[in-house]
């Protein structure tokens, strides 16, 4: 299960590397999957840089924890990364969990199981 663990909370940090970077410097790419114009586009940049900093910094927070084995910092952020991508279901679009949650709840029960 440790394995299982590792794996799956490796996958969450690759993950939000890539959000990270596509909510960051690639804003225009991911806005217009979103259905964004330009305006739209423009005028959320700074709020999907925000949040793309917010990913990059969980990544680099998680990836720590589980390199220096901080159990319970892993624990605690894919927990707080669970709570997000519900908050990200139900106020922008459902796929966010799957995309999200659905990794993160995975290495949050194996973590749990350890």
């Amino acid at each position: 299960m440790i394995i299982v663990a590792t794996v799956t909370g490796w996958i969450v940090v690759a993950l939000h590397v890539l959000f990270g970077l596509a909510e960051s410097v690639g804003w225009n790419q991911m806005a217009r999957r979103f259905g964004y114009d330009k305006e739209k586009t423009e005028t959320t940049r700074s709020l999907a840089l925000n949040q793309g900093a917010y990913n990059a910094g969980l990544a680099a927070v998680l990836g720590w924890a589980l390199a220096t084995g901080q159990t319970a910092t892993v624990i605690a952020m894919l927990a707080y990364v669970v709570a997000m991508a519900v908050v990200g279901a139900v106020s922008v679009r459902w796929t966010i969990f799957v995309i999200q949650g659905v990794p993160a709840t995975l290495a949050l029960v194996a973590a749990l199981l350890v």
